[in-house]
C-alpha cells in the first residue's frame, strides 16, 4: 500500500460472479462471465418515456454489502460494466447508510443498455427529497448524514425469453467536498517513472465531426468524452471493429467516435458525458472500466508509470490553464504523460485536426482546473492484464 488518505475519497468495486456471495442475489446466479438472471423474482411493465412503448420484463436483483467510507460524503458516483443481448436492460440504484441504518431511499442513477433498441439509455431527473439528491451521476445528501453507501442493480429481460443481461462489475466512488491536493510521500518512486514518459495514445479531434451528425448530444463541439474513450480504447487494441460502427453514414471522419456517442449517450441528460455510462461503453469492449477521483496529480503519476491513461474531467475559462484557451464548464481530455519536469502532457480532444489535440500544460493550474472541476474525476479504462498501481491506504482505486 502507498500513501495516506489525506483528502477523502474512497472507492469500491464488485466483481461478478466472484463476489456474488458479498452481496444478496435474488433471483441472480452466475454466469459464465458475470451475474445473470435466474429464477425471476417476478415481472414489471416498463415504458419507456423517451419512446412510450411498454413491455414486459422478468426481473431479478444483486444489491451489494453496505460500504462503510469512516467519513461523511458529499458525493457518491457509481459505475458498472456489463452487456445487454436485445430485449434486456440494467437499471442501477444507490442509496445512503449512517449509523447502522438506511439514511436515504433508493436513487436511480441510470437506465441502462448496451444499445437503444430495447429502451433508451438515460438517467433520472427529478430525484431531489428531502434527505437527498441525485442528478446525472452522481448522488449527495441533503438532511441526511451518508457515512455508507449501497447498489442495487436490478437485470431486466423481456418477459418470455431466454436471453439474459450480464452484470460483471459495479462499484462507487466517494468523495468529501474539500479539494485541496493531496498525496503520500510513498509514491515518489513511481512519481519520478512517469516523469518524462508519454504514453502512445492515438490522437482524435473531437472538432472534425462538427456540422457533421448531430444526434447523441450535438455533434462533435460536445463530443468530448466518447471521443477520449475511443482514443483510450484503441491506446489498448480494444475498440470496436469496422463492422460494429458500419451503420454510420456517411462515414464521415472518423466513424468509430460517432459510434462511441451513441453508445455513451443519455437520451435524459440529452449528452454523451454522463461518466458512468461511458465506462459502461468501454466496459462492452473487453477492458476493465470505472470512474473514480483522485485526490492530486502525484496519483496520476501512478498510473501513467504503470503505462494506463487516464480520462480527466476539468473546468476553466479561458486563460486559466495557458494553452487551453477556451472556456468549458465541464470538458474531458486524456492524460498521457508528463514532462521530465511534471507538468502534464494531454491528448485534448478539443482540436480542429488530429495534429492539434497533443498539448503540454502547465502542473498547477491544470491540477486546480481538474480537482476544482470535477473532484478530479477520471475514467480508468485498462486490459484485466494490465496491473492497477497499488493503491493508498483509503483506497480510491
Amino acid at each position: 500500500m502507498t500513501g495516506t488518505p489525506g483528502r477523502d475519497v474512497a472507492y469500491r468495486g464488485f466483481r461478478l460472479p466472484v463476489d456474488l456471495a458479498c452481496g444478496t442475489a435474488d433471483g441472480v446466479v452466475a454466469g459464465a462471465t458475470g451475474a445473470v438472471v435466474g429464477e425471476p423474482l417476478g415481472q414489471l411493465d416498463h415504458t419507456d418515456p423517451h419512446t412510450g412503448v411498454t413491455a414486459r420484463y422478468d426481473l431479478a436483483t444483486w444489491t451489494s454489502p453496505v460500504v462503510w467510507t469512516g467519513f461523511d460524503v458529499d458525493e457518491i458516483v457509481p459505475s458498472w460494466t456489463g452487456d445487454t443481448p436485445a430485449g434486456c436492460w440494467l437499471r442501477v440504484e444507490l442509496r445512503g447508510w449512517d449509523s447502522g441504518e438506511p439514511s436515504t431511499d433508493w436513487y436511480v442513477l441510470g437506465h441502462w443498455a448496451a444499445d437503444d433498441a430495447t429502451i433508451h439509455r438515460s438517467s433520472v431527473p427529478g430525484q431531489t427529497h428531502d434527505e437527498a439528491w441525485a442528478m446525472v451521476d452522481t448522488m449527495g445528501p441533503l438532511r441526511s448524514a451518508i457515512t455508507g453507501w449501497q447498489a442495487r442493480v436490478t437485470l431486466f429481460r423481456r418477459h418470455g425469453t431466454a436471453a439474459s443481461p450480464v452484470l460483471r462489475t459495479v462499484g462507487a466512488v466517494a468523495s468529501a467536498e474539500d479539494v485541496a491536493p493531496t498525496a503520500g510521500p510513498a509514491a515518489a518512486a513511481a512519481v519520478r517513472a512517469a516523469r518524462g514518459r508519454v504514453l502512445d495514445v492515438p490522437r482524435y479531434a473531437q472538432r472534425l465531426h462538427a456540422g457533421g451528425e448531430t444526434r447523441w448530444g450535438g455533434g462533435g463541439d460536445s463530443w468530448c468524452s466518447p471521443t477520449s474513450v475511443s482514443m483510450v480504447l484503441d491506446f489498448w487494441g480494444a475498440g470496436p471493429t469496422p463492422d460494429r460502427y458500419a451503420w454510420v453514414t456517411p462515414p464521415g471522419p472518423r466513424p468509430v467516435v460517432v459510434h462511441a456517442a451513441r453508445g455513451c449517450y443519455d437520451h435524459a441528460y440529452a449528452g454523451a458525458g454522463n461518466w458512468p455510462f461511458n465506462t459502461a461503453y468501454a466496459g462492452r469492449h473487453g477492458v476493465d472500466a470505472f470512474v473514480t477521483r483522485l485526490r492530486s496529480l502525484a496519483e496520476a503519476e501512478l498510473f501513467v508509470a504503470a503505462g494506463i491513461p487516464l480520462i480527466v474531467s476539468a473546468a476553466f475559462h479561458a486563460g486559466e490553464v495557458p494553452g487551453l484557451d477556451y472556456d468549458t464548464k465541464g470538458h474531458l481530455m486524456v492524460l498521457v504523460g508528463f514532462t521530465a519536469d511534471g507538468d502534464p502532457v494531454l491528448n485534448d480532444p478539443y482540436a480542429a485536426d488530429d495534429d492539434s489535440v497533443r498539448r503540454t500544460v502547465d502542473r498547477e493550474p491544470f491540477q486546480a482546473a481538474w480537482l476544482g472541476g470535477s473532484g478530479g474525476v477520471a475514467y480508468v479504462i485498462r486490459p484485466a492484464s494490465v496491473p492497477l498501481p497499488p493503491a493508498p491506504a483509503q483506497a480510491n482505486w
